[in-house]
């Protein structure tokens, strides 16, 4: 069975989509899913629940990326 991580990246407007990575990104949320699908859904909630949630569409966006969990059984 495959597991993933659903990665939420959250870049200044500034920086251009190919950029915005774990290093660039002013704040990075990961969570184990347990499919593709997880990785779609629920990073709603968690940005809503931060400060940065004020931010999201004015001064920075959201990136989101699913990760497959290399060695999960």
């Amino acid at each position: 069975m495959n597991a993933f991580i659903a990665v939420v990246l959250v870049c200044a407007n500034s920086v251009p989509q190919e950029a915005c990575t774990d290093e660039r990104a002013s704040e990075v949320r990961k969570v184990r899913v347990a499919n593709e699908l997880g990785c779609t859904s629920g990073w709603q909630e968690i940005i809503a629940r931060t400060d940065l949630r004020d931010e999201i569409g004015k001064t920075s966006y959201l990136k989101t990326e699913c990760r497959r969990v290399k060695g999960a059984d």
